[in-house]
């Protein structure tokens, strides 16, 4: 397990886990945060590439989520979320332009952001202007922790090899794991053959 665990804490495992953060199945909230923290209190000499890293992961993983998106269109979102969620986020995506709703991408969680792209895509959103600001919008945010990850690196890392700290990676990897079983089997339920859309039968997933 720790050598599984090990190779997150790496560029490789940062762009895969970012990639995956991003995309409709994963669930893994501020996953790649704590680990752009971690490497660069770790690698102080190149912090500044963990944010790069980071950022194209998670655009990558956008980019494959906006094209889901448009593919299953707006009744195909409700496989996605609550019909609440939906309406909130369908609202916001037709009222305010691609700017303002990429900028989200500096809320942590529990903010929906991959919902979110998933919506902006059905909608057919203004993709340049949207995954241009993104793309700033999580260079920010990674820049960001990235600086104090160097500032308080020392401390940081103290802190994260407590073992209080690594009972919560585990209960984290838990929900995780669990997390991901649920939105993969839902996913799989709504797009399997003989399916039926949520208001012919149960109510779509949350």
């Amino acid at each position: 397990m720790s050598s599984f665990l090990s190779y997150f804490f790496s560029s490789w495992g940062l762009l895969f886990l970012s990639f995956l953060d991003s995309s409709v199945i994963f669930f893994a909230p501020l996953a790649n945060d704590v680990v752009v923290v971690i490497l660069s209190a770790r690698h102080r000499h190149s912090c500044w590439s963990y944010p790069l890293i980071a950022t194209a992961g998670a655009l990558a993983g956008s980019a494959m989520t906006y094209w889901i998106g448009e593919k299953v269109g707006e009744k195909g979102l409700d496989w996605f979320g609550s019909k609440g969620r939906l309406r909130w986020l369908k609202g916001h995506a037709r009222k305010r332009g691609a700017v303002t709703l990429a900028l989200s991408a500096l809320i942590p969680p529990p903010f929906p952001q991959t919902l979110l792209v998933l919506t902006c895509g059905a909608l057919h959103i203004e993709k340049r202007r949207f995954f241009i600001t993104l793309t700033l919008a999580r260079l920010l945010r990674y820049g960001v922790l990235s600086v104090l990850a160097v500032l308080f690196g020392r401390h940081i890392l103290s802190w994260f090899h407590s073992d209080i700290v690594k009972g919560v990676v585990i209960a984290f990897i838990v929900v995780a794991v669990a997390g991901t079983v649920y939105s993969f089997v839902s996913l799989w339920r709504g797009s399997g053959p003989g399916s039926k859309r949520p208001a012919e039968a149960q109510p779509a997933p949350c």
